[in-house]
């Protein structure tokens, strides 16, 4: 019985390691993009709305201090509802013809 001895030079190696790869890249962006649910909305903070709404923070703080906008303060962090976002656009959404 002969005995196989597999290098780095192997198709099959080559194919392993190249997909131990991808599998790497794909669980550090679940990691760096997961966001904890509760009641079927997800979270952010004041710097990922700025940058979705692309207003500077200062202005996100203003929005907050004008009522413009839902957020829940917790421990002098503030955080958004993605879905609270989304309705507040959309209910001051204006068409072209308005």
């Amino acid at each position: 019985m002969t005995e196989v001895v597999y290098t780095k030079r192997n198709e099959r190696i080559k194919l392993f390691f190249s997909r131990c790869k991808e599998l790497k890249e794909a669980l550090s962006h679940i990691q760096d993009n997961w966001r904890p649910i509760l009641n079927n909305d997800t979270f952010l903070t004041d710097a990922e709305v700025a940058e979705k709404l692309r207003v500077s923070r200062r202005t996100l703080h203003e929005y907050r201090d004008h009522g413009l906008i839902p957020y829940y303060a917790i421990g002098g962090k503030y955080i958004y509802s993605e879905r609270d976002i989304s309705n507040v656009l959309m209910a001051n959404y204006r068409s072209i013809e308005d």
